[in-house]
């Protein structure tokens, strides 16, 4: 796979921004181009194992860990030594699970987009599950401080008897006392294909001074947004899946959320909006616990259990 993130689709607006001269160490420079290249394995019954890594700061890995409740999965928690995402960083993170594989992938806190003057920070993932292959996808919350642009992109290819869970949370400018929505640009963008056929292409993109993103269409009166995609093309059960995430959603207070089922069954997206990033980053958990007892049998590591 290629470790250049601006070899992806890039959205013109944000071809723009890279044309920008940085006052700093230039994209793709030293400890500014990211790389984290993940295969994990397993044999039979047995746990799942990191089979080959390749790592380049800002990205850090210090081994797996097996505490997870699901029999053979195992969790990789990535860590970035910098604290924070600048101007002109490309993160790339592709994690290939091998056929029966298990694993979940997650980050140690959440990633904070700082304010920028000049270009644009770009987080780039490859999500590939084979056959047989659960594997799942749940950094932090996504925190986007003043003038801050920030491009994320997720690709995923996976079997059709594969599952692939994909979490997100978008916090605009967290960590400072300015209008929420000050943050100069933000687009997400996810695409999913099941045995190459495309099953799934969904973008949120805001751009505060070109539209107010507190519009009806938009989130309204709301400010922060999470995302939960479950790809289960050989889940019998997604409508029965999908009804309990829209029960489990109501039952928690300060949040609006609903569910949408994939084409030809493949699976499902769940969004919720809230003002706070602790009540979404709940409501999103619970969906994703749901969907874990519905295919795993088990439920999701949340809380002090989650690492």
């Amino acid at each position: 796979m290629s470790t250049n993130t601006d070899s992806v689709a890039v959205p013109p607006a944000f071809r723009e921004y890279g044309e920008q001269h940085l006052p700093q160490s230039p994209a793709f420079g030293h400890g500014k181009n990211g790389i984290a290249e993940l295969v994990v394995a397993r044999e039979g019954d047995n746990p799942t194992r990191l089979l080959s890594d390749y790592v380049k700061v800002p990205y850090h890995l210090t081994g797996t860990l097996d505490s997870d409740p699901a029999p053979g999965l195992t969790t990789i928690c990535l860590q970035d030594p910098t604290g924070a995402v600048t101007q002109g960083d490309r993160h790339t993170l592709s994690v290939e699970a091998r056929s029966d594989a298990r694993a979940h992938v997650t980050n140690q806190s959440a990633t904070k987009v700082q304010s920028m003057k000049a270009s644009y920070a770009h987080l780039d993932v490859t999500l590939v599950a084979n056959s047989g292959a659960y594997l799942e996808y749940l950094p932090g919350p996504t925190i986007l401080n003043e003038n801050a642009r920030c491009l994320q992109t997720t690709s995923v290819e996976m079997a059709d008897d594969a599952t692939v869970i994909v979490g997100d949370v978008f916090v605009p400018n967290g960590l400072t006392d300015h209008e929420p929505f000050s943050f100069d640009h933000h687009h997400s963008r996810l695409e999913a294909s099941v045995d190459d056929s495309l099953v799934c292409a969904d973008a949120v993109d805001l751009r505060p001074g070109k539209r107010d993103p507190r519009d009806p269409a938009t989130v309204g009166d709301f400010g922060v947004i999470g995302t939960l995609y479950v790809f289960a093309p050989s889940c019998e059960e997604i409508d029965d899946l999908a009804d309990a995430i829209h029960d489990r959603l109501a039952e928690i207070p300060d949040v609006h959320g609903g569910t949408s089922l994939l084409k030809d069954g493949a699976g499902l997206t769940v969004r919720v909006l809230g003002d706070r990033s602790a009540d979404v980053t709940t409501a999103v958990e619970s969906a994703w616990d749901e969907s874990r007892r519905s295919l795993l049998g088990v439920g999701a590591p949340i809380g002090g259990d989650k690492r």
